[in-house]
């Protein structure tokens, strides 16, 4: 009888190391794994003492994708129309862990547009706007704008009072526009009231056309990071290039965001199941609005500016101004690029730098002060 020359379980692990092998060769003769793979190995990843803000774009990125994940099984019991409220109902209450994806769904969304935010002013007080990261920041301005609306969109969606007022609350910032403001509410909504019609529309615009261009958009500007690197902050910039400090991107960076998709994950999980999203009374068109109704708050801000203007500008003039100031920090911010530069790193950078400042204590504190007159 042949003796083996090594036993046993040494024997299997052989057989197993030598089948894997086979596999992946195959595999990377027709895909390139190895070329994606050195890539990644070749590819570095600054490391200083901001280097945490770095993780926030990928903390975004794994609550889209669990967005898409639990509202494709949303999807399969989601009736929208006039039985919108009783297929919510019965995915919250009668569908096992029905509670617990349309929690994680809802959660999702408020934390990924938090998690943008974060990513936002960090990119903004890092100056990685600056050339030849443009595009970079213009795609992610325009990524902003349309998670915000994947939230809007889906806010109306179980058609409960709540939702029901608040998305009326809510179009009311768009219908406040000068000439244009009720012709785009009106579109929006299907008609002057917001009906069976407004979750139609706002169903095909969530599942359909905000996936249609929120996916291209988003692997454009993954494209762009991946082609620019990572922007160090100005005073780490400042260091000669012998002190600067990086780390490659496979596998140590790549573990570190795993460790902050898992921290994500587990955040994500305690919420949903500590403080599942609740479902209110079937929406009432000719009810009184309940008391405290207000926009979600991400769009709080817009909301109180627009009620505070109305207030101290009686009329159409309140309206003009509010929207007007609006429309003017947006566009400041959406230029900051063309305006601070490599070739104007001093007066312009400190402005932009406070400029940044103002903008955050102005969203922060007039959404505060929105709850706090609720």
């Amino acid at each position: 009888m042949a003796v083996s020359s090594y036993p046993e379980p040494e024997a299997k692990t052989a057989a197993k190391k030598g089948a894997g092998a086979a596999l992946f060769r195959w595999v990377d003769e027709r895909l390139g794994i190895e070329e994606i793979l050195a890539f990644a190995r070749h590819k570095t990843v600054p490391e200083h003492a901001h280097s945490f803000w770095y993780y926030w774009g990928g903390v975004s990125l794994f609550f889209f994708l669990v967005q898409v994940f639990s509202g494709v099984l949303l999807l399969v019991y989601y009736r929208p129309g006039v039985e919108a409220y009783e297929s919510v109902r019965q995915i919250t209450y009668d569908i096992r862990f029905g509670w617990l994806i349309r929690s994680t769904h809802s959660w999702a969304a408020n934390l990924m547009v938090f998690a943008i935010f974060v990513h936002m002013f960090s990119v903004f007080f890092m100056k990685a706007y600056r050339r030849p990261r443009e595009f970079g920041w213009w795609s992610g301005l325009a990524l902003l704008g349309l998670t915000m609306v994947f939230g809007f969109s889906g806010y109306l969606l179980p058609m409960d009072d709540l939702a029901f007022f608040a998305t009326k609350i809510g179009l009311e910032i768009p219908a406040s526009m000068p000439v244009v403001g009720t012709l785009i509410a009106d579109i929006v909504r299907g008609g002057p009231d917001v009906s069976e019609v407004t979750i139609q529309r706002f169903f095909a615009l969530h599942v359909v056309v905000l996936p249609l261009v929120y996916v291209p958009l988003l692997f454009f500007h993954m494209w762009l990071v991946q082609r620019h690197g990572n922007a160090m902050p100005p005073a780490e910039e400042a260091k000669p290039e012998a002190e600067r400090r990086t780390i490659p991107f496979f596998p140590d960076f790549f573990s570190r965001d795993m460790g902050m998709w898992l921290i994500a994950l587990n955040v994500l999980a305690g919420l949903a199941a500590l403080y599942p999203w609740q479902l209110g009374p079937q929406a009432d068109p000719i009810a009184p609005a309940p008391l405290g109704i207000h926009p979600e708050w991400y769009f709080m801000s817009t909301f109180q500016i627009l009620k505070a203007f109305g207030r101290w500008f009686p009329g159409e003039a309140g309206e003009v101004l509010g929207i007007g100031l609006f429309t003017l920090v947006l566009l400041l911010w959406a230029i900051i690029p063309l305006y601070d530069t490599r070739t104007h790193a001093g007066r312009r950078a400190r402005a932009a730098t406070w400029f940044g400042y103002f903008v955050l204590a102005g969203l922060i504190g007039t959404t505060i002060w929105g709850y706090w007159e609720i």
